[in-house]
């Protein structure tokens, strides 16, 4: 740490060094860079050594392939897991603690869309997203925290939306992704004093294989990209830049922040979500 102005230390470096992080939802379609995927690869980089967890294991090795490939490699291990269960939450932390000794971060990505009102939305449909989109926030975190109160303290970020922000005809999806903001602002109060600093990423559209996968026309792409004040498309690695630097010392005093990545789509675009869910 550097000496500032007034006598504050300033971080020199990322501070992510030597570090172990746990990425859940971190495959992806082919080699497609999702949310997961370019936290994964962007924190290897910078030298934290990676688990990256998803439902498929084919699609988490490939992510650690690209890592393992990567300049300067890196170090990552796939680990199968439904995060949706507290067990296999259990032993994703057990095989990063098994593999590198100590868990210093996690970052929870899994997430599913839907769209409609609640009269539109099925009871199981209901419950299937509140499951996937806030459960194994909770559950992931639940079986972390214990790990990083080990070596100290350390940091999560969750994965939002700016539909919790602006809600756009995704009525379940939005209510969801708020319970995250919520859940990240609540646990950032309680283990603070821990030394756990809890942050949110709330992206915008996106472009990525979980949307492309779906299907999706140019010109519904073309206006996801206008929809942006700045006129720009998003991608996973700007998701993954926000979350790298959530958990990096640059971000040693922010906790129970939502981070809005969006290129500014909150600020212009209609209240109703024309071109396809995907922030």
């Amino acid at each position: 740490m550097a000496q500032g102005q007034a006598g504050f230390d300033v971080p020199d470096s990322w501070g992510l060094t030597g570090k172990v992080a746990i990425v859940t939802g971190g495959g992806a379609a082919g080699d497609g860079i999702g949310n997961g995927r370019a936290s994964a690869i962007l924190l290897a980089r910078a030298g934290t050594r990676v688990v990256v967890v998803d439902r498929d294991l084919a699609l988490a090795k490939r992510t650690v392939e690209l890592i393992e490939a990567g300049d300067g490699g890196g170090e990552a291990l796939a680990f199968q897991a439904d995060v949706t269960r507290g067990s296999d939450c259990a032993a994703m932390v057990e095989a990063a603690l098994d593999r590198f000794g100590r868990l210093d971060f996690l970052d929870n990505n899994v997430g599913i869309g839907s769209r409609g009102s609640v009269v539109d939305e099925s009871e199981e449909s209901w419950r299937r997203l509140m499951t996937v989109n806030v459960d194994t926030m909770f559950l992931a975190a639940k079986h972390a925290i214990p790990a990083m109160r080990r070596v100290g303290g350390g940091a999560i970020v969750n994965v939002s939306s700016i539909s919790a922000l602006r809600p756009r005809g995704l009525t379940a999806y939005s209510v969801s992704k708020g319970a995250v903001i919520a859940l990240t602002r609540a646990m950032a109060v309680d283990h603070g004093p821990e030394g756990i600093r809890v942050n949110c990423v709330a992206p915008g559209p996106v472009y990525t294989p979980m949307v492309y996968q779906r299907g999706m026309s140019p010109a519904s792409r073309d206006q996801r990209r206008k929809a942006s004040a700045l006129g720009i498309e998003g991608t996973g690695w700007d998701i993954g830049h926000a979350v790298r630097f959530l958990l990096s010392d640059f971000a040693r005093y922010i906790t129970g922040h939502t981070l809005v990545v969006d290129g500014g789509t909150t600020l212009t675009a209609p209240a109703r979500d024309a071109g396809g869910s995907g922030g």
